[in-house]
């Protein structure tokens, strides 16, 4: 399987939301990667249900919503109503993750938990059989724009280790500081899914961009 590229929406211009969502359609682009904070488990505030729903009316690609939220069992239905198709819920907020990840399959979504870059791979191995996709935090989440913390590499290839030893088929996803540089080296190491922000949103041409880090 050739790696996927999920743009982040966090970076989108606002003010022209639909122009950019069917910039994705019409890129080579394959999921839509949207970002929901609180306030509270991370210092920062994004969109929330209203938005899910506006990008899912005109995107014709899945919806990749990587929650930064405390207490996120309590929402899990509203997502999944709100067009997500892949849920991902952070190790460090989750105080029962093996029924969180139960919930969110039961809504008929695909399950996912993130590591932010403190946290080690073998928390997850009493549970990575269960799911669907790992998101390797390659920044300290909150914010887009940051640097990449290259230990993010290592992690994917200790990921990739511990779904082969536990025979598990998850995807490993890796957000934060992608570039081409980056992006060539977390392909290289196993990553399934790159999520880009500021450096498609950023550039001069998004939807060239796009294809240049599908083409890695």
């Amino acid at each position: 399987m050739s790696h996927l590229i999920a743009p982040s929406v966090l970076s989108c211009d606002f003010a022209n939301i639909q122009r950019d969502v069917e910039m994705i359609n019409n890129s080579t682009a394959d999921w839509f990667h949207v970002d929901v904070m609180d306030g509270v488990f991370v210092p920062n505030i994004s969109f929330g249900f209203p938005v899910i729903k506006a990008i899912k009316k005109h995107a014709n690609k899945p919806l990749d919503v990587h929650l930064m939220i405390e207490n996120a069992d309590q929402y899990v239905e509203e997502f999944a109503k709100s067009g997500a198709d892949v849920l991902t819920v952070h190790f460090e907020a989750s105080r029962h993750l093996h029924r969180t990840v139960q919930l969110i399959k039961s809504h008929g979504m695909k399950a996912g938990v993130a590591l932010n870059p403190h946290t080690t791979v073998d928390v997850l191995k009493d549970v990575i059989q269960d799911l669907d996709l790992v998101l390797i935090m390659s920044v300290n989440p909150g914010f887009g724009g940051q640097k990449f913390i290259s230990n993010a590499i290592n992690k994917v290839k200790e990921t990739k280790a511990l779904i082969s030893a536990k025979g598990g088929n998850a995807l490993i996803e890796v957000d934060g500081g992608v570039n081409l540089d980056t992006g060539k080296e977390l392909v290289e190491a196993g990553a399934d899914v790159l999520v880009a922000g500021s450096f498609v949103f950023g550039s001069d041409s998004p939807k060239d961009t796009i294809a240049a880090l599908k083409a890695l």
